[in-house]
């Protein structure tokens, strides 16, 4: 019985031909290689399984042929490969130091392939600047890692960069055929593109998984076997879950996901190829994205058929829905409850996209043109009811009052409005002023602007008849205490405390207050014209205004304890103390 080599190792790159994905950096180093161009310090960088050993040995064995060796010569005297990992230390670099003097027995250059480097430690780097800068002639190193962020800056100025990017799925999926063809295994197409597509970019983790996945089916490699054997979902899964939420069958759709669990399938694992299923399907919608659908050419076909019945906004909700609940998922205590809610709004948006729309229909109405003519007319009838007869506003409590007590004197009277509210002739010029504005840019903007002028002006109602009696301080102290009593009643207990701060004063036909800050000011001025509407009626005179002042000067009043007042007496006759004492009286 043959020993078994591995598929990573027995297809093996030897040649820049044979290596897959990197076509760039295998140009480069052919053409540095023909015009004498190469470099004594390489750095190769990149993720695993990605060509950046094989490239190394290839480079080291290219170098040392001078057209007398043989083509299957590997030059093993002259290639030495260190593993960084295992040998970190200041020694091994020093007797690495040691080796890179001696000239080589057999072709022209020594080769010293360090793999990943970044394991070695800041002394180790340190005692390889040197020689790294500035090594012999026959001596080429090439360094080879998977983190290049590791590595010191002074290190990577004295090398010269390759980065190797990750291979993608078609060269994975065509090196995986070809691979296929030499040991005489059938494959499907779908099949060997799982496998790329959970290689992730490594070509030796795809080589790895087509052989694991042949010890399991054998020579025919099927796509069932292949998602069987890695744990993979099927897309079809996915298919067949949203067909249910464009349906709205929630049943189904958590019957769906159930099965998915009882195969052994993670629910965060679901989700995610869910959300990456809502993704294809959104790529599929514009014939310029669909070179980003990575799939192979059946698939592709059910994607596009299945893009046509999924609309735009639906995607791109689903998509939103999909990624919270994957964000969610590690800190969720129930995380079945938190994808099964995921799924349920997922199959009730296009039912509730329906539900909006007719909403929308059924708001939509069209009033008569009538209905506009009787606006108008009643608000005309109420402006000349206003122009007529001007009657004083009150409080509203003072309203409500006054209304029961007619309809207890009359009860036959209806035709009282209770919900009037009578404005003062400085309020209704800033209603008109407010409901039309004028620009005044043009001649015609002037006359328009002359209209409005009369127009307030013959609102506003006759002042010679209002009264303006003389009254006296304490006349208006006490209309002042009957209004903090209204203001108590109303529940006003904020604005009653403002008013009780400071008596006010009358001085001029002008009431004055004064207040220790601008804050209670502007609380005073909120309800300024209900205080003043009531005074004015209560003192006949409607020349009186309310002139609030700030003194922050001012000293306020505190309720003082007994302690507190001894001690004032005894700052102004401190013979109190002596009394006390004498007589051992307490506070």
């Amino acid at each position: 019985m043959e020993p078994f080599i591995v598929s990573a190792r027995k297809y093996r790159p030897t040649t820049f031909k044979d290596v897959v994905g990197q076509q760039a950096i295998t140009n480069t180093l052919e053409n540095a290689i023909e015009n004498n161009h190469l470099a004594q310090a390489l750095l190769f960088t990149g993720p695993r399984g990605v060509g950046k050993t094989t490239c190394a040995r290839i480079l080291a064995k290219k170098i040392n042929q001078d057209g007398n060796h043989k083509e299957d010569e590997d030059f093993a005297f002259n290639i030495f490969e260190l593993d960084a990992a295992s040998n970190n230390s200041v020694d091994d670099i020093r007797n690495l130091i040691d080796q890179v003097r001696i000239p080589p027995q057999v072709g022209q250059y020594k080769v010293y392939i360090i793999d990943e480097v970044h394991m070695l430690s800041s002394a180790a780097f340190n005692a390889f600047l040197k020689t790294l800068e500035e090594p012999p002639k026959h001596a080429i190193f090439i360094l080879a890692t998977t983190e290049k962020h590791k590595i010191i800056p002074t290190i990577l100025s004295r090398c010269q960069i390759f980065d190797f990017r990750r291979i993608t799925v078609q060269d994975i999926k065509g090196h995986l055929a070809s691979v296929a063809q030499q040991e005489k295994i059938t494959a499907q197409d779908d099949a060997l593109h799982v496998i790329a597509q959970k290689a992730d970019g490594a070509l030796r983790d795809a080589l790895s998984i087509f052989d694991r996945v042949v010890s399991f089916s054998g020579e025919n490699l099927t796509r069932e076997a292949v998602t069987e054997n890695l744990n993979v979902l099927d897309y079809t899964y996915y298919f067949n879950i949203t067909d249910l939420v464009v349906e709205n069958d929630i049943p189904q759709v958590l019957l769906a996901y159930n099965e998915i669990l009882s195969k052994g399938f993670d629910g965060h694992h679901f989700i995610m190829g869910l959300a990456s299923h809502f993704r294809d399907l959104l790529v599929c919608k514009n014939q310029q994205t669909i070179s980003l659908l990575e799939v192979g050419d059946q698939v592709k076909k059910m994607y596009l058929e299945q893009s046509q019945q999924t609309p735009h906004d639906f995607l791109i909700e689903a998509l939103d829905i999909a990624n919270a609940c994957d964000l969610k998922f590690k800190t969720s205590r129930n995380q079945r409850l938190l994808v099964e809610l995921c799924l349920m709004q997922l199959t009730s948006l296009t039912a509730q996209g329906e539900k909006k729309k007719a909403n929308k229909l059924k708001k939509r109405f069209v009033l008569p043109p009538s209905h506009f003519k009787e606006i108008a007319a009643q608000a005309q009838e109420k402006l000349d009811t206003t122009q007529q007869t001007p009657v004083i506003a009150t409080p509203p409590i003072l309203q409500t009052n006054q209304m029961e007590e007619q309809e207890n004197q009359n009860p036959c009277s209806t035709q009282v409005d209770k919900q009037e509210i009578i404005q003062q002739p400085s309020l209704i010029k800033e209603e008109v002023s407010s409901k039309k504005r004028v620009s005044a840019l043009s001649l015609k903007s002037i006359q328009k602007k002359q209209q409005l002028t009369k127009e307030i002006n013959a609102r506003v109602p006759n002042q010679e008849n209002l009264p303006t009696e003389d009254f006296t301080l304490e006349q208006m102290i006490t209309h002042w205490n009957a209004y903090t009593e209204i203001v108590k009643g109303q529940g006003k207990y904020n604005f009653l405390s403002h008013l009780t701060m400071n008596e006010p004063k009358l001085k001029d036909g002008m009431i004055h207050l004064e207040f220790p800050n601008q804050t209670i000011k502007i609380e005073v001025e909120r309800d300024k014209f209900e205080l003043l509407t009531y005074m004015r009626k209560e003192l006949q005179n409607y020349n009186i205004d309310l002139v609030i002042d700030v003194n922050e000067l001012q000293v306020k009043r505190y309720a003082y304890t007994d302690k507190e007042k001894y001690d004032k007496l005894v700052e102004k006759n401190p013979n109190l103390e002596a009394l006390r004492n004498a007589f051992e009286l307490d506070i």
